[in-house]
């Protein structure tokens, strides 16, 4: 039988792009469960944590707090019959992100319009007007 590969902290951590000081974070916060030690008692982890800690990344990307992530640990180990509490929480979170994902799009399309407006008042197709100066007599 094969031995399972373990993996350092920096290891860890240069995979996933994640600070030191935010994986050792996760552990101390329990949002690792299991995490083995090697002989100098070094946290080390199997390919299965990396992927949970994965996923633990897009869950904060995504906005979860680390209650809610003690939550959906807590429900991950309950195994499948928490599945559909865990899709909730998924739901709501999905919800937010295509929320803010809309505000992003706004803000984007007032940036491209202002740039069109100021290529073409450089191109000398629009005459330059401002919210913000007074606008001359008769106009």
């Amino acid at each position: 039988m094969a031995e399972e590969r373990l993996f350092t902290m920096m290891q860890v951590c240069r995979e996933l792009g994640m600070t030191y000081q935010t994986l050792k974070f996760y552990c101390n916060q329990g949002l690792v469960p299991n995490v083995k030690r090697d002989r100098n008692n070094r946290r080390v982890f199997s390919a299965n944590d990396v992927e949970w800690l994965r996923g633990l990344t897009c869950l904060k990307r995504c906005g979860m707090s680390i209650e809610e992530m003690r939550t959906y640990l807590g429900l991950c180990l309950e195994g499948p019959a928490s599945i559909p509490e865990r899709k909730a929480m998924l739901a709501e979170k999905r919800g937010r992100l295509v929320e803010k994902l809309a505000e992003v799009q706004s803000s984007i399309d007032y940036i491209d319009a202002k740039q069109a407006f100021y290529d073409d008042v450089l191109a000398g197709r629009t005459e330059y007007v401002s919210n913000l100066l007074p606008r001359a007599k008769g106009r």
